[in-house]
């Protein structure tokens, strides 16, 4: 009776932790989780996560306090998250890749209660000591850690199976009030954190539920990680109010991905450019049969058309889709329509209104570029402590996305660039994208990326750095000649610099602003080491030590 009261003052369809009881008395042996082997039925999430609220409100844990969580996939992420939402707290998910300048930031920034992170993570996160205090520090998976951290695993197994109707603070009353605090991935510099409410939750799980065509019987793989708005957002919580069954990977391995589609006859999935790459090009002997999937999406950075054509060869019904951490699902095409208009990004998904307009304000006709914008019940609140981003970014009741695109007549948008990255040479316009995705087309090139940096008599100019294709020697000739008649003049990048690797975010955005730096002098390779740039940072690809000789050589 208890535990139904504490739901009774709020709009339960809004809360996601009221999914998973929902789920718990239907249909309690369904299996929610699949991670390593082990299967928790929702009955199961349900009593943990009554356990780890309890325990959260015994270490001083109320509504609206914030409780960060840096770790991996896994069970635990979930349980945090949910029993986060159980009693109102806001859960703050940091990527696992930060480095301890970037923790330290968020921490101090969001101010939470608690810091829960994974033991073989502490090394690399932050001065630990600093922790002890505030926030306190808790440990998953912990053999042995700092003194007077506490053990997560063991702290929670002291609530099991308690009456969750003592819990005394009750669940968000409001469904504008935050859930999650979701931090960018900081292409630009410092990240910010993008306030998300429960509404905004719920919506996104309206939305996904439309774009996957989501059923009680599917069978979604979350191979992204959860700390992003595509894991958690476009895949677990959706997931969660349809009652499916989620296989989690805690790392991605194509091998694995193969196998457990078939083992577990997978039908949805969502992968960013480069799982699909990988997954496509793993020898034959360790592919397995994929027939099960019914959806797939790709998204979180460009996609060639010529991918998206491979990955429907092979199995892989992908449809295109757009968004970022302040909506989530912003726009999508199905498969057909993403085979048959090479580059668009698709149509306004069903619960926004999108827009473009242009510096003014005003809505530019079909063919001509502009910002696109957002309102609705998917937007992000605010940045948390941040009155001053947040007045840059919402105005008027409109979110300014910062992606440059044109819309054709048939509604169908067409991503330019980021607004940020386009620069003026000449007088000219120069988006970097469409100079890149014309080099990207050299049969000797794997990659590129442009930045515009100032010039003297231009104003500014592009600067390529361009990722050779193994065993090809393609010179900055080559590629000048090749873009002749593509390009026009003013848009081709005047200087040069070939590298092994571009730097990326965790779903392979490329951070602009650090080439940009590295050009500039503000932070050569030995400092953005000693300022606590690792290798991770680079995409997990370079090697420092081996590579940095090659790329200050490259870049001067």
């Amino acid at each position: 009776m208890l535990d139904c009261l504490r739901f009774s003052k709020m709009t339960n369809s809004m809360n996601a932790a009221w999914w998973v009881k929902r789920w718990s008395e239907l249909h309690p042996q369904k299996p929610a989780i699949i991670f390593e082997d082990e299967t928790i039925t929702y009955s199961s999430l349900y009593n943990k996560i009554n356990a780890v609220a309890a325990w959260l409100e015994s270490v001083g844990v109320k509504k609206g306090d914030r409780v960060a969580v840096m770790l991996r996939n896994s069970p635990e992420f979930l349980e945090l998250y949910l029993g986060c939402t159980l009693i109102g707290a806001i859960f703050v998910p940091l990527n696992f890749r930060f480095v301890s300048k970037e923790v330290e930031y968020t921490l101090n920034n969001c101010t939470p209660k608690l810091f829960v992170c994974e033991r073989e993570l502490l090394v690399e996160a932050i001065d630990l000591e600093s922790l002890l205090i505030s926030p306190r520090l808790v440990v998953v998976d912990k053999d042995t850690g700092p003194k007077g951290a506490l053990d997560y695993a063991r702290e929670v197994a002291k609530f099991s199976g308690k009456d969750p109707g003592f819990i005394s603070s009750p669940p968000p009353l409001d469904p504008e009030e935050p859930h999650v605090i979701m931090y960018t991935s900081g292409t630009t510099g410092e990240p910010k954190g993008a306030v998300l409410s429960h509404r905004k939750t719920f919506f996104n799980c309206l939305n996904a539920e439309m774009f996957f065509n989501m059923g009680f019987h599917d069978v979604m793989l979350i191979i992204l990680p959860l700390f992003h708005s595509g894991g958690l957002f476009i895949q677990a919580s959706p997931s969660l109010y349809k009652g499916i069954t989620m296989v989690i990977h805690s790392r991605f391995d194509p091998q694995k991905t193969y196998t457990d589609i078939a083992r577990y006859g997978v039908t949805k999935f969502l992968g960013v450019p480069t799982i699909y790459k990988s997954l496509l090009h793993l020898a034959d002997e360790h592919k397995r049969d994929i027939s099960s999937l019914k959806v797939c999406a790709i998204g979180g950075e460009k996609t060639t058309h010529d991918l998206i054509v491979q990955c429907s060869r092979a199995g892989f019904p992908v449809r295109q889709i757009m968004g970022q951490t302040e909506t989530s699902i912003l726009l999508w095409a199905s498969e057909k329509e993403s085979l048959e208009r090479p580059g668009t990004v698709g149509r306004p998904v069903f619960h926004a209104e999108v827009g473009l307009v242009d510096v003014s304000g005003r809505s530019v006709a079909p063919g001509e570029v502009g910002e696109i914008v957002v309102r609705g019940s998917i937007m992000m609140t605010e940045y948390w402590n941040d009155p001053v981003r947040t007045r840059e970014t919402i105005r008027d009741g409109w979110l300014y996305t910062g992606d440059l695109a044109r819309m054709d007549e048939d509604g169908y948008f067409y991503l330019v660039d980021r607004a940020k990255d386009m620069y003026i040479s000449g007088g000219e316009n120069v988006y970097p994208a469409e100079v890149e995705r014309i080099i990207r087309e050299h049969p000797g090139v794997e990659d590129v990326a442009v930045v515009g940096v100032p010039d003297e008599k231009w104003g500014e100019v592009g600067h390529a750095f361009v990722i050779r294709k193994k065993g090809c020697k393609v010179s900055e000739q080559d590629i000048l000649a090749f873009c002749n008649g593509k390009l026009a003049r003013y848009k081709l990048p005047k200087k040069f610099s070939f590298v092994s690797s571009l730097p990326r975010t965790m779903l392979g955005k490329v951070k602009k602003h650090l080439l940009k730096q590295m050009l500039e002098g503000l932070n050569d390779f030995e400092g953005q080491r000693r300022k606590g740039v690792r290798e991770s940072s680079w995409g997990g690809v370079m090697s420092w030590e081996s590579n940095i000789n090659q790329e200050k050589e490259a870049v001067s």
